[in-house]
């Protein structure tokens, strides 16, 4: 009896370790569908920047950029449109909404059958604002001494 007991609280304990709270469930919700990627700007800093995200494309090939989630299994897509800079095509992710202060939106790239092929590199987005109708993202990252924030701003469509 014991046993039994102190297996069903471990497994309850493991279970509500790895579930998902309300909040990230329905930002999850309000994710899924088709997103615009409008603009891409830079914070706390001073000049210009030009950079490459996601270890894909230059920040100026992803605006305009049409984004895909499907949240009953959490794959999709980003489409990006072809020019003389950019490489354009469907590149296809796999995503989740992961709790924190503030949640972040977590991906990585997959190939059309759902494969890896980023070698286990992921990408978290600190989730800044969504609505049924905006949203923006927001990363930071390390330019010499300073740190910069790359906000993203999307509308759905």
């Amino acid at each position: 009896m014991k046993k039994t007991i102190i297996l069903l609280v471990a497994f309850a304990a493991t279970v509500s370790s790895c579930s998902v709270t309300k909040q990230a469930r329905a930002q999850e919700n309000m994710l899924s569908g088709t997103w615009t990627l409008n603009n891409i700007s830079y914070e706390n800093s001073d000049g210009n920047f030009s950079s490459v995200l996601l270890n894909d494309a230059k920040d100026i090939c992803f605006e305009g950029s049409t984004w895909f989630f499907r949240n009953n299994n959490n794959t999709g897509r980003y489409t990006i449109a072809p020019s003389t800079l950019c490489e354009g095509g469907d590149r296809f992710i796999r995503w989740s909404v992961v709790d924190g202060s503030p949640n972040r939106l977590q991906l990585k790239r997959i190939d059309e059958k759902n494969k890896d092929i980023s070698g286990g590199v992921g990408y978290r987005l600190n989730i800044s604002e969504i609505t049924e109708s905006t949203m923006r993202l927001k990363s930071n990252v390390a330019v010499g001494a300073d740190q910069v924030t790359i906000v993203y701003e999307f509308s759905k469509r």
